[in-house]
């Protein structure tokens, strides 16, 4: 039989994705067949001709699983779903029955299933299948990841356990992720603490790590719905500080710290041709991932001659640079499957901090 796992979570950015990474590493290492599908796509991508959550395309195409792609997220969410579910231009059952034949063949080709949910408990709602609803008709024993802390993540399970209580659901596992590492034993021994008499294993993830939180350029690229121009290896590049552009040249460049994604207006010429003309002294590189030339003004046939010619990565928008830089502080950095810097840490952490036999072991 094939063996079961839902990775429920809190609340959004927990890290389910990140986590079902992991279990996909580490599961490989003890089954031989292990699959994945994200029931419920609230974010979708259009992947080798299919409508599909991003997630579940980025594991696809990560571990070679493409030939399941159309099995792998079955209930997507595009921008009408919701007004046609409730109108009754959906019938009501379909969601269940696509996730349920969906599943039913996975099973058939797979000794090792991993299941990741959208989002908190009740994410899917709308559509009658909501994650603990979801667990509950795959007979799927739930992980829920938290995030690090002690009382915030015990509020937030005290919210989403009942749910899953109520359709029972079998939440088998609480995962605390994102931890602070001098924090780490004593927040791991308070949660035991706390969850023990509700028969729960208390088990860490990761300690908060820059490399994974913070975004590569494709991201960037991919958030601001533009395309990245100069040199496309750097994609992968992960900025690890955002910048504005705003004092003079001389104190910008100074100021740039490790892996800077630099924020610059159009009209700042002097700015813009010391930063591309940077790009070719290595000790710079290492500061300087790229720039964001930003305004309605163009640049001038020079300026923007020696940013072509310097190869650096760039972005060019009309919006302002606070604009930009206001989008961009408040986008959480999610991977993707050209991140192999991100992914190859994780599989390493993985194996360092995840104890998947005790896991495997409260699935049974």
């Amino acid at each position: 039989m094939c063996r079961k796992i839902f990775i429920g979570a809190t609340g959004q950015h927990c890290g389910k994705t990140t986590i079902s990474l992991s279990l996909m590493h580490l599961a490989r290492r003890k089954y031989q067949r292990v699959g994945f599908m994200k029931p419920i796509g609230p974010k979708c991508i259009q992947f080798r001709g299919l409508t599909m959550d991003k997630d579940a395309a980025m594991i696809a195409s990560v571990y070679g699983m493409e030939q399941d792609a159309h099995l792998m997220s079955p209930m997507t969410l595009v921008s009408d779903t919701t007004r046609r579910f409730l109108d009754g231009a959906v019938p009501s059952d379909a969601p269940r029955r696509a996730i349920l034949e969906a599943c039913a063949e996975l099973e058939k080709r797979y000794d090792f299933l991993i299941i990741e949910g959208a989002g908190h408990g009740g994410v899917g709602s709308v559509v009658g299948v909501n994650n603990a609803q979801v667990a509950a008709m795959l007979q799927a024993p739930v992980l829920m990841v938290t995030g690090g802390g002690i009382g915030n993540v015990i509020d937030s399970v005290a919210l989403n356990l009942p749910l899953y209580e109520r359709e029972q659901a079998r939440v088998r596992v609480i995962m605390s992720n994102k931890l602070v590492p001098e924090k780490r034993e004593a927040s791991l021994s308070y949660l035991t603490k706390a969850f023990q008499r509700n028969g729960l294993l208390v088990t860490s993830a990761f300690d908060y790590s820059r490399t994974l939180a913070d975004p590569t350029l494709q991201h960037v690229s991919d958030l601001l719905g533009l395309p990245l121009h100069g040199d496309l290896a750097d994609r992968s590049r992960i900025c690890h500080t955002i910048q504005l552009g705003a004092a003079s040249s001389q104190k910008v460049i100074d100021s740039l710290e490790d892996s800077t994604l630099l924020i610059v207006t159009s009209s700042r010429d002097e700015l813009i041709v010391t930063a591309s003309s940077l790009h070719h002294i290595p000790e710079f590189r290492a500061r300087l991932a790229g720039l964001i030339v930003a305004g309605h003004a163009p640049m001038s046939n020079i300026t923007e001659r020696i940013l072509v010619d310097s190869n650096i990565p760039y972005m060019r928008i009309a919006e302002t640079t606070s604009e930009v830089y206001y989008r961009l502080r408040e986008h959480v950095s999610k991977i993707g499957p050209d991140d192999t810097e991100k992914i190859e840490l994780i599989n390493a952490t993985a194996e360092k901090y995840i104890n998947f036999d005790a896991i495997d072991a409260m699935l049974a």
